[in-house]
């Protein structure tokens, strides 16, 4: 079956774009691509039981949380995807296998097997599109009113991955340009609440950038991915420490 664009997203489900201070003031931009395990009604369960669904092959568990701390505490504009990663992962290009994967971590995906080229474009222009040119939008705003941007993506990371355990608990990322992740690195050094390394537990030969060199390269912007072990943030105490923590090292950064 070909699916058309106005099939994916309903006017019930709305936007697939969530913008939150569009007017802050920071010059941090915050973006959580994986923000939501929510489906458009069209696609009902996809195949899989609810744990697959709460599970971090559909969303990055209690980052957009995290990220509403910190837009909170700096007034830095946030932008975040309604939908789950399933439907689209909008950190990877329409091009990658893992835009739309047919397996994730221990799970088939049955709503992503054998997609046509028309379900894939479809998918594609309902999500990814009108996702990134709303990021698009906002820098090219801010830089009319002479607003400096720093891409900051919000994710999260399972502790335990094809069943290894995963002793890093804050990952700062980054591709080519570190600029900003180095400051990041330093200020968590002075501040080492938790176990903090260098492009773990993914980095840039791992296709995880995607959404660094899209804005913030591309647009000679510093940029930097936090990934945070998710049971860390699994309720709203561990959200909110996490929040303040990171607030703290994107202002010393900042400061810096």
């Amino acid at each position: 079956m070909v699916l058309a664009g106005p099939k994916i997203l309903s006017e019930a489900d709305g936007d697939c774009v969530g913008i939150e201070r569009v007017r802050g003031q920071s010059p941090v931009l915050l973006i959580c691509e994986h923000a939501s395990n929510a489906l458009p009604a069209y696609f009902g369960d996809f195949g899989l039981p609810g744990e697959a669904l709460a599970s971090h092959i559909a969303w990055d568990p209690g980052a957009l949380a995290v990220a509403r701390g910190i837009s909170e505490g700096l007034d830095a504009t946030l932008v975040h995807q309604r939908f789950s990663r399933l439907i689209y992962d909008c950190n990877r290009p329409p091009s990658s296998p893992g835009a739309m994967p047919e397996t994730s971590e221990i799970y088939a995906i049955p709503g992503n097997k054998d997609l046509t080229a028309e379900e894939r474009l479809a998918r594609t222009d309902a999500l990814y599109v009108p996702f990134h040119d709303a990021i698009r939008g906002l820098i090219r705003d801010r830089r009319a009113r002479a607003q400096d941007s720093i891409i900051v993506t919000i994710h999260s990371f399972t502790p335990v991955y094809h069943g290894r355990e995963r002793a890093v608990e804050l990952g700062m990322l980054h591709d080519e340009d570190s600029r900003f992740a180095d400051l990041m690195l330093k200020a968590a050094a002075e501040a080492p609440l938790y176990r903090t390394e260098r492009n773990e537990p993914y980095g840039p030969e791992d296709g995880v950038t995607h959404t660094l060199i899209l804005h913030g390269l591309s647009n000679g912007l510093r940029n930097v991915m936090i990934e945070v072990r998710n049971d860390l943030i699994a309720d709203d105490a561990g959200q909110g420490v996490m929040a303040d923590y990171l607030k703290g090292l994107l202002q010393q950064s900042l400061d810096a």
